[in-house]
C-alpha cells in the first residue's frame, strides 16, 4: 500500500514509518521539515496522490488551550480536504485514552478537537485512543527540571511502548476503517513519579524528583481516569523491558 504518515518525523511518527517500511509498504513523509506543510496545507495534494490511507500522529505542544485547539484543529481540516480531494480510503487518528474525561488540558483540548473533526469528516476513519508512552514521565520531568530539581504530578498511568503503537496503528491502517477503536494500553499499571525516577536513574541522569500537581496536569487527572477502559488491547512490552533498553 500507499500510506502517508503526518507527523513522520515525530517520536510514534518515525517509529510508524520503520514498521510500515519493513512490511514493504510505500510511505509517504508528512512533516514540514520534509516540505509538506499542514498548517498552510502546502505540498498536501503532491504528497497525498495514490495514497490509500493516512496515519495522524502528528502532536502539539503549548499550554494555551485555544492556541492548541487552533493549531491541531488548522492542521487536521487541511489533511482530511487533502485527502477527500486524492480519494483517500482511511484516516487513522492517533488520540489518548482519557481525552474525553479531562477538561483542564490544554493537548487533550487539541486532541478532542481534532477526534471531532475526524468523525464528522469526509474520510472513512479509525480512531486509536493509547495510552502514555513508556518514555512519558523522563520528559514531564525535563519540561520542569530546573537546579538538578523537576515537578512531576503523581498520575497513574498504564503506559505503552511507542514501538508497540506503532505496530498497531501500522495494522489498522491495513485493514477497513473501523471508527472509534478499543483503548490500546500497555500490561501493567505505573506511578508516573516513580516510573521518571527509574528512567533517569537508568540513564544515569540525577534529578530530584518533586510530585506535584501543576496547570497542565491537575487533580482532575487522579485516580483511575488515565487508565484503558473495559476490553482494551493490552500490548505486550512491559515497562521494565523498555528500561531495560535504555541502560
Amino acid at each position: 500500500m500507499r500510506i502517508a504518515v503526518a507527523g513522520a518525523t515525530g517520536n510514534i511518527g518515525a517509529r510508524t514509518v520503520a514498521v510500515l517500511e519493513q512490511a514493504g509498504h510505500e510511505v509517504v513523509r508528512i512533516s514540514r521539515s520534509l516540505g509538506v506543510d499542514l498548517t498552510t496545507g502546502d505540498g498536501l495534494d503532491a504528497a497525498l496522490a495514490g495514497v490509500e490511507a493516512v496515519i495522524d500522529a502528528t502532536s502539539y505542544t503549548a499550554a494555551d488551550r485555544d492556541d492548541t485547539v487552533a493549531y491541531l484543529g488548522a492542521t487536521t481540516r487541511n489533511l482530511l480536504a487533502a485527502e477527500e480531494r486524492a480519494g483517500v480510503r482511511h484516516h487513522v487518528l492517533l488520540s489518548i485514552v482519557g481525552v474525553d474525561r479531562i477538561e483542564g488540558n490544554a493537548h487533550y483540548a487539541g486532541k478532542r478537537e481534532q477526534e471531532r473533526l475526524v468523525a464528522e469528516g469526509p474520510v472513512p476513519w479509525t480512531i486509536v485512543r493509547a495510552t502514555q508512552f513508556h518514555d512519558f514521565a523522563a520528559m514531564v520531568a525535563s519540561w520542569t527540571e530546573q537546579d538538578g530539581v523537576a515537578a512531576v504530578p503523581p498520575l497513574l498511568v498504564q503506559p505503552i511502548a511507542p514501538a508497540d503503537v506503532a505496530d498497531i496503528l501500522t495494522e489498522i491502517a491495513m485493514g477497513a476503517p473501523q471508527g472509534h477503536y478499543r483503548d490500546v494500553a500497555g500490561p501493567e499499571p505505573q506511578d508516573l513519579v516513580d516510573m521518571a525516577r527509574r528512567t533517569n536513574d537508568a540513564r544515569g541522569h540525577a534529578v530530584k524528583l518533586v510530585p506535584t500537581w501543576s496547570s497542565l496536569s491537575g487533580p482532575e487527572m487522579a485516580g483511575d481516569v488515565l487508565l484503558p477502559g473495559e476490553g482494551a488491547r493490552i500490548a505486550p512490552t512491559t515497562f521494565d523491558e523498555w528500561l531495560a533498553k535504555q541502560r
